[in-house]
């Protein structure tokens, strides 16, 4: 499948792999791999940027959604960390829960590689927004 959007430099520094979308669900896989300047003295990733991680998810879902026409503008993101999370491999999905014209809930999850422990989980708020060059 192809993956819509502008994937900037931030995608290469963390690791980020686009795995797989189902548009039916409006749900986007990717694989994380924090490089060893993310991982902090206690041994696992730090926390805001695990929030990146999540917000990517997040924020790809929308992107493919949309056909590659909308990008979303988070005004809140809420984080839960569930359990101390290592350099990697990780699993993110990121879904869209609903879309409308001047907001979009959007949710996201980290995962280990064999999806079997659960390390974090994110809500956002966003507005919707024109990528540059792209109609919407």
């Amino acid at each position: 499948m192809e993956f819509l959007g502008n994937r900037g430099a931030h995608v290469e520094l963390m690791g980020a792999e686009f795995v797989d979308f189902d548009p039916a669900s409006e749900t986007i896989t990717m694989r994380f791999c924090a490089p060893a300047s993310f991982i902090t003295g206690r041994g696992g990733v730090q926390g805001g940027l695990v929030a990146g991680f999540l917000d990517e998810a997040m924020g790809w879902a929308h992107v493919q959604a949309t056909g590659g026409t909308e990008a979303p503008l988070n005004l809140e993101i809420a984080m839960t960390l569930l359990k101390l999370i290592p350099a990697g491999p990780l699993m993110g999905k990121g879904r869209v829960i609903r879309r409308g014209r001047r907001a979009v809930f959007l949710e996201g999850e980290l995962w280990s590689e064999d999806w079997k422990t659960l390390y974090a989980r994110a809500t956002s708020t966003a507005i919707p927004t024109p990528v540059p060059g792209k109609a919407a």
